[in-house]
């Protein structure tokens, strides 16, 4: 592939449906190869539009205005960085010669947990969660009554954990269900019911599949706070079995779902083995600890691998971590102060994503610190991320 300078007849285009924090990385490795970008979402001045070349504000769920969009834009790659997109015009426009990463069909089935769940459980047999689905709180009630409690509860669309909880009695799925309803990402009365893992650890292994073959990137422990991760760190300590059993449960569902890009392979690491959780066709939040651990983050990785170019390895350059910084109000007055505070730390850097509005819960900055080993770089990341502090505009 050649590559024509941006804003020129000659450009090579992608367009990101989605542009948060993860696409606006993706956005600035894309350039540096070059590549003229075009950032969407459902609200102005998303962080990754504030980087790209041009950007454009709509529903991404409205089959017509997304059409329209991109035979008005186009791209010669659709690259989708969330869930919440109409992949129905994904599949069309592929099936019309449009590339759209990794394919429609893997950005279809994982948008939703049921169809990636009935792929790899029921026609790839890799090892899960025992699980329901319900499309009704009766049947929800039927659903947790069977797997018993405490059962882990989610919307058939989300992402960043919303709508996700653990119900531990009868008395709170209710509860659950509201919850659920109020944070699926499409009006879709429908949730999945697993049964509670008890794991020893949780770990990302990001997956890349690319001109090279497949790759695995070392995999990466964290922690999560209703379903959203806090914090996590890289490399995460498995037994040369686990990772054989990860690697291989990997490759089978990044296969199945084939394309070119990075992989977010999500698993649980229990006593019995390892078990499929959840993958997602793109980076991974908690793949952003590889801005300061690998040669190739995350990002570098996803640009490579979706543009056609080789990945001949993936260094690490030593242990890393990250912890997020999270709002705990709605508001769009707001300043992010102590970044100095946190910078006095040793190898250590912070990411402020630039959103105009915070809400509760919602990511708004994360602290990566490198040192010479896991438990000394989770602290620094730690203390940076709590050196910053949203300050509120009254």
């Amino acid at each position: 592939m050649n590559y024509g300078s941006p804003l020129s007849p000659q450009a090579t285009k992608i367009m990101l449906l989605g542009s948060g924090e993860l696409g606006k990385e993706v956005v600035l490795e894309a350039q540096r190869l070059g590549i003229e970008t075009v950032a969407v979402d459902r609200y102005a001045n998303a962080p990754a539009m504030q980087v790209a070349h041009r950007s454009h504000v709509i529903d991404m769920l409205d089959e017509a205005a997304l059409r329209q969009l991109i035979e008005q834009e186009q791209p010669d790659l659709i690259v989708p960085e969330i869930e919440a997109i109409a992949t129905s015009v994904l599949v069309e426009l592929e099936e019309a010669g449009q590339r759209v990463i990794p394919t429609a069909r893997a950005a279809q089935l994982t948008m939703d947990r049921e169809g990636i769940r009935r792929l790899a459980a029921e026609t790839l047999g890799l090892p899960t969660a025992p699980y329901r689905f319900a499309d009704s709180l009766d049947e929800l009630r039927a659903a947790v009554l069977e797997l018993g409690t405490p059962c882990v509860i989610k919307p058939i669309m989300s992402s960043s954990g919303k709508g996700q909880s653990v119900c531990r009695s009868e008395a709170e799925i209710e509860g659950c269900w509201q919850l659920a309803m109020d944070g699926g990402r499409a009006k879709r009365q429908r949730v999945i019911v697993e049964g509670f893992v008890h794991f020893e650890s949780e770990i990302t292994l990001l997956t890349v599949r690319s001109v090279s073959g497949t790759a695995y990137c070392a995999p990466i422990g964290h922690v999560q706070q209703d379903g959203d991760y806090i914090e996590s760190w890289q490399p995460h300590d498995v037994s040369a079995e686990d990772r054989r059993q990860a690697e291989a449960i990997a490759s089978k569902i990044t296969e199945a779902l084939g394309g070119w890009g990075i992989y977010g392979v999500e698993l649980f690491l229990t006593q019995d083995g390892v078990l499929f959780s959840e993958v997602s066709p793109r980076p991974h939040d908690t793949g952003m600890v590889t801005m300061v651990t690998q040669d190739l983050s995350e990002f570098a990785l996803h640009a490579r691998a979706i543009l056609g170019l080789p990945i001949p390895s993936i260094r690490q350059l030593g242990p890393g971590a990250s912890y997020t910084l999270k709002a705990d109000r709605e508001s769009d007055r707001f300043q992010i102060a102590g970044v100095g505070d946190a910078l006095a730390l040793p190898d250590t850097q912070v990411r402020l994503f630039g959103k105009p509005q915070t809400r509760v819960g919602r990511r708004m900055a994360v602290a990566l610190s490198r040192a010479d080993d896991v438990g000394q770089a989770r602290e620094n990341a730690r203390r940076a991320a709590q050196s910053l502090s949203i300050v509120y505009e009254e």
